[in-house]
C-alpha cells in the first residue's frame, strides 16, 4: 500500500532476480478496504500518475508509482509480478521486449505519442551542422530505427527502401555531410551534447534533462499516421489485461485532471491518439511480425 502520500515513488536498482522491489514497496495507505494496491512502473518523473493516485483513492484503489532508471527493467518487473502495470514505453519498444525476453505483455490503453527530436548545444539551425558532425542516437533497436527516420526526414541521411521500423546505421545509403552516427543508451543522449554536435533525444528524456522542446533543430510529427507504432501505452501481463481494477485505472488516466497534467508536463508536445485495447494489441502484433523478419 502507499505510505502516507501518493506522491511517494520508490527508486529501484533491481537485481537480475528483481528481489529488491519486495523490500522497497512496504507500508500502508488509505486505499480500499481490501487493501487493493496497483503498482505502476514508470521511467523518470511521472506527475500525471501522482494526480491519478489521488483520484484512485476515491475508487478504493491505492496506486503506487515505481520509478526505474533503466528502460530494460519495467517489463521484467511486470512479467515477474513485482508490479501490476507499467507506463513508460511505446508499442515498438514493447514488441522488441516481448520478442527478446519471450514475455507476454499486452497494451491495455493508449496514452500519448511524443516527438523525437534532434537537439544541439553547439548549433542553432539544422543547416549549421558541419561536415563530419557527430550525432548521437539511441542504441536500442526500437528507438534507433525511429531516430534514423528523423534524420532521413531532416534530409541528413537517406535509408534503404523498405527497411521498416528497425533500421540500423548499416541501412544508410546516402550521407552527404558524412556525419558520424554514434549509438548510445537512450537515457544518456542528453549528456552527449557537451561533446557531440547533436543528439536525437525523446521529448520525455529531454524534459527531464531541462532541455526545452522548442529548441530542437528538427522533430518528427507525433500526429502523423507513421507515428502510431510509437504510441505510448499502459501495459499489463496478458493474462491480467481484462482486470476490472485496471479498467478503472484506464478511465482515470483519460480524466480531465490527469490529462491536464499530461499537457502541462509535456509543454503541449504530447499528442493523444485514441485506440482501443484490441486495436493496440493488433498493432503490437503487426510490429512484432515486422521485428521477426
Amino acid at each position: 500500500m502507499l505510505a502516507e502520500s501518493p506522491r511517494r515513488r520508490t527508486a529501484l536498482a533491481l537485481s537480475a532476480a528483481l528481489t529488491a522491489l519486495a523490500l522497497l514497496t512496504t507500508g500502508c495507505g488509505s486505499g480500499g478496504g481490501d487493501g487493493k494496491r496497483i503498482r505502476v512502473g514508470v521511467a523518470g518523473d511521472a506527475p500525471e500518475w501522482e494526480v491519478l493516485a489521488k483520484e484512485a483513492k476515491k475508487e478504493g484503489l491505492t496506486v503506487e508509482t515505481v520509478v526505474f532508471d533503466d528502460y530494460s527493467l519495467p517489463n521484467k518487473a511486470l512479467s515477474a509480478g513485482d508490479i501490476e502495470l507499467n507506463a513508460f514505453q511505446h508499442l515498438v519498444f514493447l514488441a522488441q521486449s516481448n520478442t527478446e525476453n519471450k514475455t507476454d505483455i499486452a497494451p491495455i490503453a493508449a496514452t500519448t505519442v511524443v516527438p523525437l527530436g534532434l537537439y544541439s548545444s553547439k548549433h542553432k539551425q539544422l543547416a549549421d551542422l558541419p561536415e563530419r558532425a557527430e550525432i548521437t542516437l539511441p542504441n536500442d533497436p526500437a528507438n534507433q530505427g525511429r531516430a534514423l527516420r528523423v534524420l532521413e526526414q531532416a534530409k541528413v541521411i537517406e535509408l534503404k527502401k523498405d527497411t521498416g521500423l528497425f533500421a540500423t546505421p548499416d541501412d544508410v545509403t546516402a550521407n552527404p555531410k558524412h556525419v558520424k552516427l554514434t549509438p548510445v543508451n537512450a537515457q544518456q543522449t542528453p549528456r552527449t551534447l557537451k561533446d557531440a554536435d547533436a543528439a536525437i533525444i525523446n521529448d520525455g528524456v529531454a524534459e527531464l534533462s531541462g532541455i526545452k522542446a522548442d529548441t530542437a533543430l528538427f522533430k518528427d510529427d507525433p500526429a502523423s499516421p507513421q507515428a502510431v507504432p510509437y504510441l505510448n501505452v499502459i501495459a499489463a501481463r496478458a493474462d491480467r489485461k481484462d482486470d476490472a481494477d485496471y479498467q478503472k485505472i484506464i478511465k482515470l488516466y483519460a480524466s480531465k485532471a490527469v490529462q491536464d497534467e499530461v499537457r502541462r508536463t509535456s509543454n503541449g508536445t504530447a499528442h493523444h491518439i485514441e485506440l482501443a485495447a484490441p486495436e493496440l494489441q493488433a498493432e503490437l502484433a503487426r510490429v512484432q511480425k515486422q521485428l521477426r523478419r
